[in-house]
């Protein structure tokens, strides 16, 4: 199986202190990785690093930052924009696929033409994850992809992940939640960095790849 994303004894930093350290693992394509941990363990620090929106103090991280697309906890929504006009958008930025796909997936086809300042929270959440679709990137990463959502609109993500996977795509997910997805688990409370890290780090040691 082609390895999409690997990750060689990373140590991550959230204001300059390290959070993590030792942290390993491999996502291969059609395959899904959660991870697990108690709020502030360093789950959003982890998956910025990995998504290149920081910088990592130690370790390798393997796999082309322009095959990834991040969905944070904010939406990220043109607020004057329509629904159907955001994606387009962001549709163009990427080179993407057609929205079309992505407003049947998210449920959103009937709300297409209104504003996204307009919508309710689970309906901006959708149409944060739709972008997900357009960007035509192999590797998703997430940070609490189903905030705000309804069961209804849990599945709706499960079914799209589901489908991203099956097409050889591959996941990066940091959830508290049942996504309804097969997915391996890694639990980062055993990677918390030691008090004494900071003096270990070697801020010149990452290779990015």
């Amino acid at each position: 199986m082609r390895r999409m994303l690997t990750v060689t004894d990373l140590t991550c930093a959230r204001g300059g202190t390290p959070v993590l350290s030792g942290v390993n693992f491999t996502v291969e394509a059609g395959a899904a990785l959660v991870l697990r941990g108690p709020n502030g363990v360093g789950k959003t620090t982890l998956l910025r690093t990995v998504a290149g929106l920081q910088p990592a103090l130690r370790g390798r991280i393997e796999g082309a930052e322009d095959a990834i697309a991040y969905a944070a906890h904010s939406d990220g929504h043109k607020a004057q924009l329509t629904v159907a006009e955001n994606l387009d958008f962001w549709r163009g930025v990427y080179g993407g696929p057609d929205v079309g796909a992505a407003l049947e997936a998210f449920g959103l086809s009937s709300l297409l033409d209104r504003r996204a300042g307009k919508l309710s929270f689970g309906q901006r959440r959708r149409l944060s994850l739709a972008r997900l679709m357009v960007t035509g990137r192999p590797v998703w990463i997430l940070d609490e992809p189903t905030s705000n959502l309804d069961a209804a609109s849990i599945g709706l993500f499960a079914a799209a992940a589901r489908r991203h996977l099956a097409a050889g795509g591959a996941a990066l997910i940091a959830t508290h939640t049942d996504l309804g997805i097969e997915a391996r688990e890694l639990d980062l409370t055993p990677h918390r960095a030691a008090a004494d890290a900071v003096e270990a780090v070697d801020p010149f040691a990452c290779d990015r790849r």
